[in-house]
């Protein structure tokens, strides 16, 4: 049996985290994809900052969900210490917070638009991504590993070989249909779910994009397959969160941005989709 789970990015609805919870409460959505508080990334909350955010979460009764960190959004190039430090420090804020899931990426190739040549990085990343899995692993992380644009892991194939390279329960795949549209992939879900759906356990991110332009749009209004990718979620026995970040004001670099509109907007069309297939939302996760 499937289980549905919302949980959304707090910071596309605003920067005060107080004025986020209070949103997710106001639409029933109990947990947050945490990657910003009043402008401060999650790897650089500090100590008291971060008990700030505990007392928040206690007092609106939302949890945290994933930490949605930029970790492997990176230059494949840099030392990877650097990122092995912030991977450090967020197994600090998640042992605060209650959350052992970390959202990542696959790092950026020297010529982010040179697409032909991301294939002879593929090897790297998988290192890079592999001695992050064995970290997480032995602090008792999952990392949610992401496709994403001008990354490494861009398309199903590539990912498909990251993901089944590394083989592990710690890393698992975060599904973002929007992005894969993105990139130029023509029906995600049917062409990349016999690569990837085996590894889509437990996260997803929701967003939708149309192939014309690479707009964003709330779920099902696009081509990336929303209705598609929650049948298979249903039919593989997903057992995780449905992580909404709709994108509709701001698509950036390093996120974006809705307002609280645009959040309600996104999460009654998920919704909406969701009871489109009979599917029934879960507002607890149960492991």
């Amino acid at each position: 049996m499937a289980y549905f789970t919302l949980s959304a990015f707090g910071d596309e609805i605003d920067a005060d985290l107080e004025a986020q919870l209070a949103l997710l409460r106001a639409i029933n959505v109990n947990y947050l994809e945490l990657r910003s508080a009043w402008g401060v990334n999650v790897t650089k909350l500090d100590d008291e900052q971060l008990a700030k955010v505990k007392a928040l979460c206690g007092q609106y009764g939302v949890k945290v969900s994933c930490l949605g960190s930029p970790v492997g959004k990176s230059p494949i190039q840099d030392p990877l210490e650097n990122e092995i430090k912030n991977m450090e420090r967020l197994f600090e804020v998640g042992g605060a917070l209650g959350s052992n899931r970390i959202r990542l990426f696959s790092f950026y190739p020297p010529d982010i638009n040179d697409a032909a040549a991301y294939d002879g990085y593929v090897d790297e990343s998988i290192a890079r991504l592999t001695r992050l899995t064995e970290l997480a692993a032995a602090a008792g992380f999952y990392l949610m590993f992401e496709n994403e644009r001008h990354v490494v892991g861009d398309s199903p194939a590539r990912c498909a070989k990251i993901v089944s390279s590394i083989d592990s329960p710690h890393f698992r795949f975060t599904w973002d249909s929007a992005n894969f549209v993105q990139v130029g992939v023509a029906k995600p879900v049917t062409n990349g779910w016999p690569l990837l759906g085996k590894y889509t356990d437990t996260h997803v991110h929701i967003k939708d994009a149309r192939q014309a332009d690479g707009g964003v749009t709330p779920a099902g209004e696009g081509d990336g397959e929303l209705p598609e990718l929650l049948q298979k979620l249903h039919e593989n026995d997903f057992r995780g969160f449905l992580a909404v970040e709709p994108h509709l004001v701001i698509a950036g670099h390093s996120g974006g941005f809705s307002g609280a509109d645009g959040m309600k907007r996104a999460v009654e069309a998920l919704r909406g989709l969701l009871a489109g297939l009979g599917y029934e939302e879960q507002p607890a996760f149960e492991p």
